[in-house]
């Protein structure tokens, strides 16, 4: 649990410049997310030949539409709390782009990330709800390295654990440090404070949607049916953890009733099972099936 993986002085600058391990995981599960869509490409892609030039320049527009749209729905959500954070972004509106110093959720990230490249998948000439289907398996497996940063961080902490619970093990709980490292953000009234690990339940529960993402993706009866499940079974997870995060900041409504990613949860696991039984009677490209024209 340490925000830092190195820092040295640099001569024009005041502070000392900050490797931060939250960026190196986030930059690490997005490399291995890359590398295995490339693979997943080569294996069930339409043209062998061109869609590996295709599919990183979707990439490309996936990453900036993730940072993006990540750090958009921070403020947004915080401009709405009408919280210290979000005045300053009114004051300030320049600092809406600082996504360096923190802030960025992974639902905004998640729609950023399909809307650019979803868009840029259309410019290249591929089906994007095929695109869409490899995308999101790999994305999974690349956010549950990410979030292993958030652990090192503390950023996303779970709530205090009841006495009775204390002894339970990692990662079922983990045990913050009494002399909090320069940079956490557990927050000092978290300091030797047993947590639940919610941050790690949050990279098993991305893993074990990405390893059943991966089972439907082979045996789907259409396309767009792999995205559709992992929505439901994402927003099942992410629902049921937040019920034992313990950081306000992530934005709570209804007096405290839901959070913002609960609410977010709800409504796209509506959306999604309305849509999926919409397609019960779908065969458009499955498994077996010739590839659509459109």
């Amino acid at each position: 649990m340490h925000p830092y993986l190195f820092s040295f002085d640099v001569p024009f600058m005041d502070d000392p410049f900050h490797l931060r391990l939250f960026g190196l995981m986030v930059a690490s599960g997005f490399l291995f997310g890359a590398h295995m869509l490339q693979r997943l490409v080569a294996k069930h892609g339409d043209d062998p030949e061109g869609d590996a030039e295709r599919y990183n320049n979707i990439l490309m527009w996936v990453l900036i539409g993730v940072f993006g749209g990540a750090r958009f729905m921070y403020v947004i959500v915080e401009v709405l709390r009408d919280s210290p954070t979000g005045q300053g972004y009114l004051a300030d509106p320049l600092s809406m782009l600082f996504f360096w110093e923190g802030g960025l959720v992974m639902y905004g990230g998640f729609g950023g990330g399909a809307l650019l490249g979803v868009l840029k998948a259309r410019m290249e000439g591929v089906r994007w709800k095929h695109a869409l289907d490899m995308a999101i398996i790999t994305a999974f497996f690349a956010q549950a390295i990410g979030r292993v940063g958030c652990l090192m961080v503390g950023d996303d902490f779970g709530k205090v654990v009841p006495e009775a619970y204390k002894n339970l093990p990692f990662p079922i709980t983990v045990r913050v440090p009494e002399v909090l490292p320069e940079g956490s953000l557990f927050g000092a009234e978290n300091a030797g404070q047993v947590l639940w690990a919610t941050q790690t339940w949050m990279s098993i529960n991305a893993l074990i949607v990405g390893l059943i993402a991966l089972q439907i993706f082979r045996r789907r009866r259409y396309t767009g049916q792999t995205t559709l499940w992992v929505i439901v079974l994402y927003a099942i997870g992410r629902y049921g953890i937040e019920m034992f995060r313990g950081d306000s900041i992530r934005g709570v409504w209804f007096d405290g009733l839901m959070s913002t990613s609960q609410v977010i949860a709800v409504v796209g696991a509506l959306a999604a099972s309305l849509l999926i039984f919409k397609n019960r009677g779908n065969t458009k490209g499955g498994v077996g099936q010739p590839i659509p024209t459109s």
